[in-house]
């Protein structure tokens, strides 16, 4: 696990996704951990549409990699703006880069202090050492 990468300007889930704020928009994807315990991804299933909203702690896509599929669940509230159409055809991109290339939602927040909720990664870090 030291060789996975939590960057410390990001807000963690405890079922490892990641959010990063820029102004009143929040970019969703997953954690490297939550990516290197999949292995590697073949297929995604996200809101392609903008528009649709997500709710807290509800269901937004599916993730398939090679050892199972996993539902993947909203961090936050708000309607999806745009998803990483990139990933329709190159999941993998989840895999090398989580953080970057590999992001899944922009979404417009409906609740800031959903945030509030959220780990920092000194927290996260702690919390996936601990399974």
């Amino acid at each position: 696990m030291a060789s996975l990468n939590h960057p410390g300007n990001l807000k963690y889930s405890k079922t490892d996704e990641w959010v990063r704020v820029e102004g009143d928009l929040a970019y969703i994807g997953i954690t490297d951990y939550a990516q290197d315990q999949l292995g590697d991804i073949v297929y995604i299933e996200l809101p392609w549409e903008p528009g649709q909203d997500l709710a807290h702690e509800d269901k937004f896509g599916d993730i398939e990699s090679v050892k199972a599929t996993s539902e993947l669940l909203s961090p936050l509230s708000g309607a999806v703006i745009k998803a990483n159409e990139e990933l329709k055809e190159h999941p993998e991109l989840i895999n090398d880069y989580p953080y970057d290339q590999g992001w899944m939602l922009q979404v417009k927040l409906a609740n800031p202090s959903e945030l509030d909720d959220l780990l920092d990664v000194e927290q996260y870090l702690n919390y996936i050492q601990g399974r």
